[in-house]
């Protein structure tokens, strides 16, 4: 978990007011940190890696504000008009893709505030970043160089610069050989024939991402004006690294100025300093937290946590969330700041008013009989991650993406969504086990996640069943009968089965399966293709179905 030490003079000043460290160890467990160690003048404290815009005095200061009402509401952010360019070459296109920027003007630093600010840069490498293989972000004295600057890739021994904290200068590839950040992170480089660089007009080296910045621009106490640049292979962690460190640096007193950033399809602006837009129901968010909280009150309450909200609806409130707060992905995230605005010292612990005995949701009694149904069709149970890959999910399926639930700060390309359908998981298994003796019918009842009708912005998860297939002789006649047995089993009646179209079936050996006249699944062979695709020799005959839906349409009138 990442610690910041406050010290209590200097922390006052972002404040606006004396503290002690009396105040601090009483205020800040209630907006999410843990207190690890107090002195006379300090406090060092831990926080949840997810607010990362809390790796700086003006990030913690700003959320502390809110919560004592010294200054709420959505903070504001400006930034000059551009007029420094940084040109990305398209040679490092393969390497680290993308590079955005931001000009910092007169700031004031001194000791303390350079080294807040190296600590700030290694905080946002290891929490955005994933430790500078996402993203990772250079600090530069922008008046030790000259505009324009130019992000390009080099071949390793052609160019040659002093890195940051030596004296001599050294090749891009003794850099990785001998330098001890070059040798930590050469992983990052080392597989690819040119490395990449940021150099000036006169070709000056600003730095060698994601390794190490040159001596040139080394900041210090005299620096006033600087030159942000974060890159990466993830546009959305660099982005989101840059907006952190961006606004951190405003509140610390310094004026941005954006960057025309020239790509070699497009030109862009950087830093987007604009609020997104997310919303938060009422009626959701009182059921979470046992409330009854009014719209005002809670536009009070998001206000605290520097947040700003409007009613748009009845029971919906339109949030408006600053550039900074890049852990807000779901309607839940603003609950919690409710919850904090509201404080957790009000929330009154209760007793239940009826003494009552647990038992399971009627959803897993579903699918504990679903389970026994199969096995005792004769097939075997797996269980999949529920996160997967455009790739399988979509592309060797033959399925045109639509609304995906994709992962904002994924760990691998291996999984960057969560499954729409257990089909493609089960497809997967079979091409895993092709060594194994046929024929294989396998099943799974799990959940999978699509985005909500009303709230586009948010997802739900459904409980679904898939069951595949596959030995020399599978068809369509094999997984309609089982497909019958299961309903009849569950009790179903009302249901048939309607000639359908799907990309991943064969067409004329395709279908919805109907109850009472509307899809509850589909059923079919497993088109060619999609065997080609996933290396399978043997026909497959596959079902999926929606199981709270067809719950659902069997027990409504």
């Amino acid at each position: 978990m990442p610690v910041i030490t406050l010290k209590v003079e200097r922390f006052s000043k972002f404040i606006g007011k004396p503290l002690t460290v009396e105040d601090l160890v009483k205020w800040l467990p209630w907006i999410g940190f843990d207190i690890e160690e107090t002195s006379k003048d300090y406090v060092k404290v831990e926080y949840n890696p997810n607010r990362i815009d809390f790796c700086s005095y003006a990030g913690v200061a700003r959320a502390l504000k809110g919560f004592l009402e010294l200054e709420t509401g959505l903070p504001e952010y400006s930034a000059e008009e551009p007029k420094i360019t940084l040109t990305i070459d398209k040679a490092v296109a393969d390497v680290r893709p993308y590079m955005l920027a931001a000009v910092v003007r007169n700031i004031k630093l001194d000791e303390d505030a350079v080294a807040e600010l190296m600590e700030m840069q290694e905080d946002l490498h290891w929490g955005v970043g994933r430790d500078r293989r996402k993203a990772s972000i250079g600090i530069h004295n922008i008046d030790a160089v000259t505009p324009p600057f130019l992000y390009t890739a080099v071949e390793p021994p052609s160019v040659k610069f002093v890195p940051l904290g030596k004296t001599e200068e050294m090749t891009l590839k003794e850099i990785l050989e001998r330098h001890e950040k070059g040798i930590a992170y050469k992983h990052l480089l080392n597989w690819a024939p040119r490395y990449p660089l940021l150099v000036d007009r006169d070709g000056k080296v600003l730095s060698m991402p994601p390794i190490i910045n040159g001596e040139l621009t080394r900041v210090d106490e005299n620096t006033r004006n600087l030159f942000l640049d974060v890159t990466g292979p993830s546009y959305d962690a660099v982005e989101k690294s840059l907006k952190v460190l961006a606004t951190s640096l405003a509140d610390m007193g310094a004026t941005i100025e954006k960057v025309y950033v020239k790509y070699p399809d497009c030109t862009m602006i950087s830093p987007n300093l604009e609020p997104e837009k997310a919303r938060l129901r009422l009626s959701y968010a009182n059921r979470m937290l046992g409330l009854k909280v009014s719209a005002d009150e809670a536009v009070k309450y998001l206000r605290k946590c520097r947040l700003d909200a409007k009613t748009i609806e009845k029971d919906v409130l339109e949030v408006s969330v600053p550039p900074y707060r890049i852990d807000v992905l779901h309607e839940i995230d603003l609950v919690e700041e409710v919850a904090i605005g509201y404080g957790y010292y009000n929330l009154k612990p209760t007793v239940p008013a009826a003494v009552t005995v647990g038992e399971k949701h009627p959803v897993n009694k579903t699918a504990d009989l679903v389970r026994q149904i199969m096995s005792g069709l004769g097939f075997l149970e797996v269980m999949n991650f529920t996160l997967t890959n455009e790739r399988i999910h979509y592309e060797l399926m033959r399925i045109t993406p639509k609304n995906p639930v994709k992962l904002a700060n994924p760990v691998s390309a291996e999984y960057t969504i969560m499954r729409q359908m257990l089909l493609p998981g089960l497809m997967k298994n079979l091409a895993e086990n092709k060594h194994e003796s046929f024929p294989q019918r396998l099943f799974e009842v799990s959940d999978i996640a699509k985005i909500n009708k009303r709230l586009e912005t948010m997802c739900e998860r459904r409980l679904h069943l898939a069951a595949v297939t596959s030995h020399s002789t599978a068809n369509f006649t094999e997984i309609k009968s089982v497909c019958e047995a299961l309903l009849m089993n569950l009790g179903i009646k009302n249901w048939h089965v309607k000639e359908a179209k799907h990309p991943s079936f064969l067409s004329g050996r395709t279908a919805t399966i109907q109850v009472r006249d509307k899809p509850v699944g589909f059923l079919g062979e497993i088109h060619p293709q999609v065997l080609n695709n996933f290396e399978l020799e043997n026909p497959t005959a596959a079902f999926e179905i929606d199981l709270e839906q067809l719950m659902t349409r069997e027990t409504s009138k």
